[in-house]
């Protein structure tokens, strides 16, 4: 049967000498788990060029006599930019491109007598060879093994992927189309195939089929048909069914949803259901590691998308990402534009040739995704090229013909080789409501499937600790790029630029070299006045939300008032009490928001009686939902530093075994006043105290951002309690514990 085992543990050094694909001494280097970046960098303020070098990794591991007879490959989910792969001094091969996973035949190269040494060259730099390479980018690619790394071990009959096509999905009877990917050393007839399909612990069916596998790389192909009872995947109910297919002495096993989607000239729909798409582009860098995290922190971005900030759709911008990533949108409901790596630039024909096989790539690992819904086939921002277009849309339909292709376009009238007409269209969600008809974006005299994958971000940059009409003003142009989109019935939705701030090149940004677009910064902290436009369109019966998008004081907007403000909440009304005296009732303000589920409230006056007094007193502001208060939000007159707040995001974390991946959380401190609220203008110095078996990544003092900082701690393969807890010159946090068991 196929073993699948983890392959984490190597050693490591910052350089590569002629020589080092056969020299087997591991002198110089220090050990190291995957994933792992080549070169830890600061928050902001530092050389790009620091990570852009050729480094080596090396991993000495011995076979066990059972496998004589077995084929034995290596896969790499992801490695930044460039590897070649040597074993006891036999070059397997070379993989460009950072974000694919590939693998390398290991059987016939094997010692079964000795240590066996392989040795992976990894070139960081941003070569012109390699999209999205070429030209500026507007994005660090960072360097290193940073996604895991597996063995496999497999009979002479390997299967090396499982994809699986849901038929007849609106029908009461559905069924599965299932194509399995062999490599066979011969040619092979009547061989047993049984088909298992399980919706968790439950076995649904089990069907058995005699086929045919060629010689060498080939397919087989059966389906399941006459399936009842089967559930939809849905974004609320995402129903996940598994399959496992058993090939003579080897298996596969996978999962997969049952749904079907559309994109029209009318809008998106799921199931047949309309569906307005709300959501936010992703990039997969984390401070000081780059693109270097596990499983369970990118598991815990698409939580914070779907389940904290509450979107309905993820671009992974620019380049196809993590599958723990896609595996929990999966889960969660999330739905997926995925796109190939670029960033305006089309290189030479060989850099074309490179981009249509990340195509073929990212439907190959993606294609059992029920969450995905759009494949991205186009560079990002780029000219029309449409030879080169037409390649790889047609390298997708040939691969995939149950979900359109698109490609994101800044230019109008740009050319139109897929299937949905896709446009970074900035002017949405600016204050004169200026959205360009689809028409005028395409060219084209009759409507297309028409989505918006950027807006906002880039054009009004905002920190957390901006002032607060600054941070107002951010939130407005999303919640207006939200309502204009819910107005226009053409629109499929609408994607905001972006999820959570990022590090780039120093032509980017204010200089420090990070981009400052994001809803969230870095550590995933909300910018709160904006993540409450996209928090306040749920479900209030599920999550009341209310957020007023001033700072309360009465000095930090123009005129030294604190009127206007916005209110951003999800409940049918809300009071405003200046101390103990009602100053006004607010409603959704429809007259300016008349698309969004929930608008936005707008608080410019109050009653008089508030105007008599000189004296600033305390806010407070209640929200109903069916005539009963659901949420209070208290604001002190004089905030003050009262508590540092430690806050984890598990409690329990796994100790790697054997060459397993480590296990991370994240753990934010929050430094609040009397009411706790967040002291948004606290710029203390903190200092991180870890004991036990996790270890801080990143440094152990730095500086606050805006009365807030997190930090990621991870294993270190040892079981125990770890405390963490943290200082800054005025609070002392109480001692957070996670257990690593």
């Amino acid at each position: 049967m196929r073993k699948i085992l983890p392959f984490n543990d190597w050693f490591y050094k910052e350089t590569w000498e002629n020589g080092d694909d056969i020299r087997v001494d591991l002198n110089g280097f220090e050990r190291v788990t995957v994933p792992h970046t080549n070169k830890e960098i600061p928050f902001n303020y530092f050389d790009e060029t620091e990570t852009m070098f050729v480094s080596c990794y090396r991993k000495v591991f011995q076979v066990s006599n059972e496998w004589k007879g077995k084929r034995v490959f290596i896969r790499f989910d992801g490695i930044s930019s460039v590897a070649e792969v040597f074993l006891n001094g036999k070059r397997l091969g070379e993989h460009k491109g950072a974000y694919t996973a590939f693998d390398f035949e290991l059987t016939e190269e094997l010692r079964y007598d000795s240590d066996n040494v392989l040795t992976v060259k990894v070139d960081s730099t941003e070569r012109d060879d390699v999209p999205p390479f070429g030209h500026l980018i507007d994005y660090l690619c960072y360097g290193g093994i940073y996604r895991e790394v597996e063995l496999i071990v497999s009979d002479p009959l390997a299967v090396s992927a499982m994809h699986l096509t849901p038929l007849d999905v609106l029908e009461e009877e559905k069924g599965i189309g299932i194509k399995l990917f062999t490599d066979s050393p011969k040619t092979e007839k009547d061989v047993p195939l049984s088909i298992l399909l399980y919706r968790g612990e439950e076995t649904v069916t089990e069907e058995l089929f005699t086929v045919t596998v060629p010689e060498g790389k080939g397919t087989v192909e059966v389906s399941l048909n006459g399936l009842k009872g089967l559930s939809l995947w849905t974004t609320e109910e995402p129903v996940l069914y598994t399959v496992k297919a058993v090939l003579k002495d080897t298996d596969i096993t996978d999962r997969f949803g049952f749904r079907e989607i559309r994109f029209t000239p009318t809008g998106f729909f799921l199931n047949g259901e309309k569906i307005k798409l709300c959501g936010l582009n992703r990039h997969q860098s984390y401070p000081y590691v780059g693109y270097a995290m596990p499983k369970r922190a990118q598991e815990r971005d698409a939580e914070i998308l779907k389940q904290e900030i509450g979107v309905n759709i993820v671009r992974t911008s620019h380049y196809p990402q993590s599958r723990h990533f896609l595996n929990r949108c999966d889960e969660l409901g999330l739905l997926v534009f995925e796109e190939i790596p670029g960033w305006q630039y089309i290189g030479d024909d060989g850099w074309k040739d490179l981009a249509v096989k990340n195509v073929e790539d990212m439907i190959m690992e993606g294609y059992n995704h029920p969450s995905i819904v759009l494949w991205g086939v186009r560079i990002n921002e780029s000219d029309n090229d449409f030879d080169f277009y037409e390649r790889t849309n047609a390298k997708a339909h040939e691969m995939d013909k149950t979900r359109p292709t698109g490609g994101v376009k800044y230019i109008e009238k740009a050319d139109f080789q897929e299937d949905v007409y896709v446009m970074n269209e900035f002017e949405l969600g600016k204050s004169d409501r200026r959205h360009i008809d689809q028409n005028m974006a395409t060219g084209l005299d009759h409507d297309v499937p028409f989505l918006i994958s950027e807006f906002v971000g880039a054009w009004h940059p905002t920190k957390r600790w901006d002032d607060s009409k600054h941070r107002e003003d951010f939130a407005l142009r999303h919640a207006w790029g939200i309502d204009e989109t819910a107005l226009d019935d053409r629109l499929c939705g609408s994607l905001a630029w972006c999820a959570f701030d990022y590090n780039t090149h120093y032509q980017f940004g204010p200089g420090d070299r990070v981009c400052y677009h994001g809803v969230s910064d870095m550590y995933r902290i909300p910018k709160k006045i904006c993540t409450a436009v996209y928090e306040s369109q749920q479900d209030p019966h599920v999550k009341p939300v209310l957020e007023p998008s001033i700072v309360w004081c009465n000095g930090d907007i123009d005129q030294c008032g604190f009127l206007p403000m916005y209110v951003f909440s999800n409940c049918d009304y809300v009071e405003f009490y200046f101390g103990n005296d009602l100053g006004r009732r607010l409603f959704p303000y429809r007259r300016q928001f008349g698309g969004m589920k929930h608008a936005p409230m707008y608080l410019d006056r109050v009653y008089d009686k508030i105007w008599n007094r000189w004296d600033w007193l305390d806010a407070t502001f209640v929200g109903y939902v069916d005539g009963k208060p659901v949420i209070t939000r208290k604001f002190a007159k004089d905030p003050k530093p009262t508590e540092l707040r430690v806050m984890p995001d598990d409690r329990v974390l796994k100790a790697q075994g054997v060459d397993e991946a480590y296990d991370v959380t994240r753990v934010v401190f929050d430094a609040v006043d009397q009411c706790g609220n967040t002291l948004d203008y606290l710029m203390d110095t903190i200092s991180f105290t870890v004991e036990g078996p996790a270890e801080l990544i990143g440094p152990a003092q730095t500086t606050m951002q805006g009365g807030c900082i997190a930090a990621w701690i991870r294993t270190t393969g040892e079981k125990g309690t770890v405390r963490i807890s943290a200082r800054t010159s005025k609070l002392q946090s109480k001692a957070a514990e996670v257990t690593v068991e």
